[in-house]
């Protein structure tokens, strides 16, 4: 289906042509939070999974430069604005689509690229199925901008979803497009300063009859910039860089869940482009970029559907959506994501971390100066979020090519050495009564990673499965001996009785004296690992 409107802003009867049959959620599932929370559970598939990757990665990646590149190209005096302008041309000329039509993806290889994640250890692959540049990775039927008509010619998600289920992983999609409506205001700008001053760039200049003898012949580039909102565009006028910054912070900068004005049209097409990726791939999970749900009722509708859907494929709704910044009635009808952030505790419901190695779009300048993560402060952060009930949703920056780099297939090889060894404390695990000890102290948020100090030897973590007690520094202790503050003679917390101890990868039983200070184990001089899990064996310790 092609759909087309005859004026930028979204009319009523753009919206009164568009499908209505995907709206209706039937029973179980109404569209309401209320009943949302009343009949979900998170499946048992999530609980003992703990590591899925992503692929956070599309167009955006053909700069190699790092987040957000497409709405930052067109802020004067921003660095990717200077980068493209050198590199590309001016994006009154260049503009972002222009990227699509020469994105080849020519080294995807889904099938490789899947053997390789679950070699490690992932439970479940994630793939973008668009970002805020409003580019549809899939065969979209609602939204002709997508990899299928234009660039690499190929639907990337369901090459992903083929290679994931082949794997035996669980396969999710993360939709970010309920945000492209603002986030896209800048191309209709133009330069405050500057031999071009006041030429406004492509979005605010293009439309589908401009399109015609050229490689985008047919369609309408305010399907893919999405049309003016408001007062967001920036007016005539203004004469100064910093003025242009100034109105895009107070405007289309603040990061908005609502339906745009008179935007009816694109959040009825947000809905339909959403139920037909889900019908299409039957996804286990979807990752909303999201506080609460998008786009206020129409993300309530989408979520409906989805666990409506999963309880015809399966019998029950054993699938995952996700949200950020959710209230206690909200983390009852989907799972909470902290986005490379910290719990400061152990949490009741289940939820989720997702982070990135490095940028969420691929930053060639991070790579050439070694910046990812290592795989430690990787494990570190794992072991953490699964000690308080969590799972952690892993990127790894793809290029635009469609390969990983070489250093991070090296943090992956890490990662895998230590869950060879470690892997039973972590999958399948889950919570004891505590999550763990030690002076890592964090105040729980979003986007705050960069703030925490290291972990040391002192801080531990517990998790448990079928009776057992696993304990896991987050250093290797350098005195040999690791003392478990929490389990001392006295404590509350100390139940039955520790009856034998080993290190993981080491297998034979490992001296251990119960005191007042904490049970205290002598560590073998081997190390299996770059860190420690210790097991801890007897009746009713946990």
């Amino acid at each position: 289906m092609k759909l087309s409107r005859r004026t930028l802003l979204t009319a009523a009867p753009a919206v009164a042509a568009l499908p209505t049959a995907a709206e209706a959620a039937p029973a179980p599932f109404k569209p309401t939070w209320e009943s949302l929370g009343a009949g979900y559970q998170t499946p048992d598939w999530f609980r003992d999974a703990k590591l899925g990757l992503w692929a956070h990665w599309g167009p955006q990646c053909i700069p190699e430069c790092g987040d957000w590149y497409g709405r930052q190209m067109y802020i004067q005096g921003n660095f990717y604005y200077e980068h493209h302008t050198k590199t590309y041309g001016h994006p009154a000329q260049f503009g972002f689509m222009e990227f699509l039509k020469d994105w080849k993806a020519e080294k995807f290889d889904p099938e490789g690229l899947l053997a390789l994640y679950k070699s490690i250890g992932a439970k479940y692959f994630v793939a973008m199925a668009n970002h805020h540049d409003n580019f549809d990775l899939y065969d979209s039927k609602y939204q002709n901008w997508n990899s299928v008509n234009i660039g690499p010619k190929r639907d990337i998600c369901g090459d992903f979803a083929k290679a994931a289920r082949a794997q035996g992983l669980k396969f999710g999609l993360s939709n970010h497009a309920a945000h492209a409506w603002h986030w896209w205001q800048t191309a209709y700008g133009y330069d405050a300063e500057g031999p071009v001053k006041g030429l406004r760039y492509d979005a605010a200049r293009l439309t589908k009859a401009d399109g015609k003898g050229k490689w985008w012949d047919g369609y309408d580039p305010q399907e893919l910039y999405t049309g003016r909102f408001g007062d967001m565009p920036p007016p005539d006028g203004i004469n100064s860089v910093k003025a242009m910054q100034d109105h895009i912070n107070s405007t289309s900068g603040q990061w908005l869940e609502t339906v745009p004005p008179n935007g009816a049209y694109y959040a009825k097409k947000w809905l339909l482009r959403q139920n037909d990726m889900i019908d299409k791939y039957r996804p286990d999970l979807v990752y909303f970029d999201n506080y609460g749900l998008p786009l206020e009722q129409y993300g309530l509708d989408a979520t409906a559907y989805y666990y409506n859907q999963a309880a015809k494929w399966h019998g029950t709704a054993d699938v995952i959506a996700t949200g950020k910044k959710l209230d206690d009635t909200q983390r009852k009808a989907i799972t909470e994501d902290i986005e490379r952030g910290y719990s400061d505790r152990l949490r009741d419901n289940v939820w989720q971390t997702c982070t990135c190695i490095g940028n969420w779009h691929y930053d060639r300048g991070l790579y050439e100066r070694n910046g990812y993560k290592s795989a430690k402060n990787v494990i570190q952060r794992l072991v953490d979020i699964v000690s308080k009930n969590g799972n952690m949703l892993l990127s790894i920056p793809v290029r635009g090519n469609g390969e990983i780099d070489e250093k991070e297939v090296a943090i992956l090889g890490e990662m895998k050495a230590w869950l060879d060894v470690n892997g039973e404390a972590i999958f399948g695990s889950r919570p004891y009564a505590i999550f763990g000890e030690g002076p890592f102290k964090i105040v729980e948020g979003h986007v705050n990673e960069a703030e925490a100090k290291p972990f040391t030897h002192e801080d531990i973590r517990y998790t448990t499965k079928a009776g057992t007690l696993y304990a896991l520094p987050l250093e290797w202790p350098y005195s040999g001996f690791v003392t478990l503050a929490s389990l001392a003679e006295g404590s509350r917390l100390r139940k039955g009785k520790v009856e034998r101890v080993e290190l993981l990868g080491h297998g034979e039983p490992l001296q251990f004296e119960p005191g007042m200070d904490g049970l205290t184990v002598k560590l073998p001089p081997v190390r299996p690992a770059f860190s420690p899990a210790l097991k801890l064996m007897g009746s009713g310790i946990v």
